[in-house]
This record gives C-alpha cells, sequence and structure tokens, in this order.
C-alpha cells in the first residue's frame, strides 16, 4: 500500500461514487455531494481549515496521468474548493470558500499524501470493508442503504449468491467451462446487475440462479463471456462502469451471441391427473388483498440500465416509482411526470442520431418523430405507435397537451387516475427511450 504526495490538480473527484452512483465528470459529481449533503460539506470544509490537515489520506487509483479517488471524495472536494473557490457549484458556496481560505493558517497545500492502488479490484475490497458493515471505518461517513446498493450494482460484490460460481458450475456440468481460469471478481462485475443478466438469460431469484430464455441459449452466452474474460479479451477496466459493462453487452447483440425473447425456457412436464377424485377440501378463507401501489410507476423491474448519462431521470424514476404518493402529490407527479417524459424522448434522440428532429419541435412532435423511428426499427407495432401518435392531439383525455396544462393551466385538475392512464399509455415508450 504505497503512499505518495499527489497535487490536488491530479486527483479526480469520482463522477462513479457510490454514494450517488454514475455521473458524466467531475463538476457533476461535486454538485451532487453539496445537493446531497450541502450541510456535512460545509462542516468538514470548516474543521479542515481549523486543523489544518487531513487525518486520512485517499484512497487513489490511478487513471492516465491522473489519480482517481475511490474513498475520501468529501474532503478531496473541500480542499479542491478551498484552493479554486470559483469552482463550487453555487454562487454562495463559492463565497463559504472563498471566505474559508483566508483563514487557513500558514501556506496552503498543493499536494496531498494519497494511498495509491493500482488494483481496482483490491480498492473495492477495500471499501466493501469499510462501508457496508463489515468493518466501520472510524471517522468515515456512513453509506446509507442506498450507497450500499450502488457499490453492490457497481462491482457484484456482496454477502449473497456467488453469481460466477454459479455460472462455473453450470458451465462445467455441459462441458462448456474455458480452459483457462475465469476471473470471478470481473464476472461478477459484468453480471452485477439484474438488468445485465436478464440479456444473457439469466436471473437471480430467491437467492437462486435460474434461467429466464433457453437455457442452452443462455449457457452458449455465458461461454463466450466467460472465454473473452478468461482470455483477458476483456478486462476490468473494459468493465469498469455500467456503461462500459452494457457497451459490451451490445456488442454480445449485435454478433448474435445473446439468447432471443424467443429463446424461452421449455415448460416443465404436466402433473399426471389423479386415478380417482379425492374429497374436495373445505374452502379456505380468501387472504387479505395487497394493499395498492402509492406511487405512479409500478414496483416492477423495466430493465433500464443507469448509464452516467440517465443520472437525473433515474432520481426523476426513483421518486415516481418509490417516494412521491399519488393521493398526497398529484401535483408533483405530473409535472416530473412531464419532464420524464421530455428527458426520455431527448436520450433516444441524441442516441439514435434522429436528423428529422429540430431544436424548434414542440414535444408532441419530438415523441411522434420516436415512435416512428421506434416503429420503422421494430421496437413498437403499428398498433402501439397509434396509440402514441393520438398523444398529439390536444382534445384527447390521454395526451401531451394534458401533460402541458398539467404544467401552465392554474385551473387544470390533477386526477391520480388520470396519471396511471397517463403512465400506462407511455410507459413502454419511456423505457425504450430510456434504453436507446
Amino acid at each position: 500500500m504505497p503512499y505518495k504526495e499527489l497535487s490536488l490538480d491530479s486527483l479526480i473527484v469520482n463522477p462513479a461514487n457510490d454514494r450517488h452512483g454514475e455521473l458524466e465528470n467531475e463538476t457533476a459529481a461535486i454538485a451532487q455531494l453539496f445537493a446531497s449533503q450541502e450541510l456535512h460539506m460545509r462542516s468538514l470544509a470548516k474543521d479542515l481549515v481549523a486543523k489544518g490537515e487531513v487525518f486520512e489520506p485517499p484512497l487513489v487509483f490511478p487513471e492516465g496521468d491522473k489519480f482517481v479517488v475511490a474513498d475520501g471524495n468529501r474532503r478531496t472536494t473541500c480542499l479542491k474548493l478551498l484552493a479554486k473557490p470559483r469552482r463550487a457549484p453555487t454562487v454562495d458556496l463559492q463565497q463559504f470558500f472563498g471566505d474559508l481560505r483566508k483563514q487557513w493558517v500558514g501556506d496552503f497545500p498543493e499536494t496531498i499524501e494519497c494511498r495509491v492502488e493500482s488494483d481496482r479490484d483490491r480498492v473495492d475490497d477495500i471499501l466493501f470493508r469499510r462501508h457496508t458493515g463489515v468493518q466501520g471505518g472510524i471517522g468515515q461517513s456512513t453509506w446509507n442503504d442506498r450507497m450500499k446498493n450502488n457499490f453492490v450494482i457497481r462491482t457484484g460484490k456482496s454477502s449473497g449468491l456467488n453469481v460466477a460460481d454459479e455460472i462455473e458450475k453450470k458451465l462445467s456440468a455441459s462441458g462448456m467451462l474455458p480452459a483457462r481460469k475465469i476471473p470471478r471478481s470481473n464476472m461478477n462485475r459484468l453480471l452485477s446487475s439484474e438488468s445485465l443478466r436478464n440479456r444473457l438469460g439469466i436471473s437471480v431469484r430467491r437467492g437462486k440462479l435460474e434461467f429466464v430464455r433457453d437455457e442452452q441459449a443462455a449457457l452458449e452466452a455465458l461461454s463466450r463471456v466467460a472465454a473473452d474474460l478468461s482470455n483477458r479479451v476483456i478486462t476490468l477496466d473494459d468493465i469498469w462502469d455500467t456503461e462500459s459493462k452494457s457497451d459490451y453487452i451490445d456488442k454480445l447483440d449485435r454478433e448474435g451471441v445473446l439468447p432471443t425473447v424467443a429463446d424461452k425456457p421449455a415448460p416443465g412436464p404436466r402433473p399426471l391427473p389423479p386415478s380417482s377424485t379425492p374429497a374436495p377440501n373445505p374452502p379456505k378463507p380468501s387472504p387479505p388483498k395487497p394493499a395498492a401501489w402509492p406511487h405512479l410507476i409500478p414496483q416492477i423491474d423495466y430493465g433500464v440500465v443507469w448509464v452516467a448519462r440517465l443520472q437525473r431521470h433515474h432520481q426523476i424514476w426513483e421518486e415516481l416509482q418509490f417516494r412521491l404518493d399519488l393521493s398526497e402529490h398529484p401535483n408533483a407527479i405530473s409535472v416530473l411526470l412531464r419532464v420524464l417524459l421530455e428527458l426520455s424522448t431527448d436520450n433516444y434522440i441524441k442516441q439514435a442520431k434522429l436528423a428529422s428532429v429540430y431544436d424548434s419541435d414542440k414535444l408532441s412532435r419530438k415523441v411522434a418523430k420516436v415512435a416512428d423511428d421506434m416503429a420503422a426499427k421494430g421496437k413498437i407495432d403499428r398498433k402501439y405507435l397509434g396509440a402514441i401518435t393520438k398523444l398529439q392531439q390536444g382534445e384527447a383525455l390521454v395526451s401531451v397537451d394534458t401533460l402541458n396544462r398539467y404544467v401552465h393551466s392554474p385551473n387544470f385538475s390533477v386526477s391520480p387516475e388520470h396519471l396511471k392512464m397517463l403512465w400506462g399509455t407511455l410507459s413502454d415508450f419511456v423505457v425504450l427511450c430510456l434504453k436507446a
């Protein structure tokens, strides 16, 4: 574990920090740290100035001629902003860090001692022990459940089922295991997300690995992945974040490696009818009906891979799926649904490079053009295209005009049932836009 003095300018605040999930760059990461815990960040900055030193060296790993901060991002951020207050995300924070900098006693440090680890698996092992409850790091900010989940999704490290072990057993039993040893940590990292596992034809349910596509087709795809990893065609650097994992799986898809929707698991044998009719059992009391899901987006996995560019989309999605109650927050939900539709549509336009869409196009026109492109590529059928096209009709109950009136009209009443109807129509479209 070498310790080195590194310049502040050579350190990158981690855009894939598990505190917030993957973001696009360092600037977004700094802004998110303040958006989620500004009071703590201010207190930490004051403490750094009062003590004049950093007691725990940040943990970093090299990336080109820079070093990404794996642990210690809050401390590093505060030092960077004390060095250059204008980098703070708001005018108020720029003033705050400018005033604090004047209180620093002596020369402000241009370098900071860091623990440098080149092995990224070792970096993740250190993070796992510090923040997931195995060994709490004294003086470090504790991760909540969401942060721990971000870590597990990114790395595949958890105390549950070892997916790589299960895959290796199944490949070995079918005679499809590569000759070279599979790097299990890389396999677990690649398949840490359920949506990516599903694309390879497998799922983890109730602590077991199951096939959700034809077993042979899924095994052939997994054998290819195992071979790529064991032969170092794919290395840790190639699957470090969600976007790079998706790029690799997309490449396999283009090559025809992935099992298709048509490759469904074969149904099990039907049980034989009983030889004699048994006496009917007395009727059991009906179980109580489960409470209705109180949020707009149902509690199901839509298979969206939340890459860095979808960071805001993901935040809005989670508010609509888990936080905002339809009966209590219909106005907030209606506005966020409209924002989610527009952001998702713009994502599809950018990813598909649609030349037919113009900056002057209204949202309804953008939606129609995107739907036409989806239909032309076989992503939606003609019937659903018709349903989306009708969204342009201002007089229709379910329409983009209705969403606009939710935002702009002072007299338009928001109905929870109407919002459910809108989501029922828009959900497939939004999901396809997010998956583009």
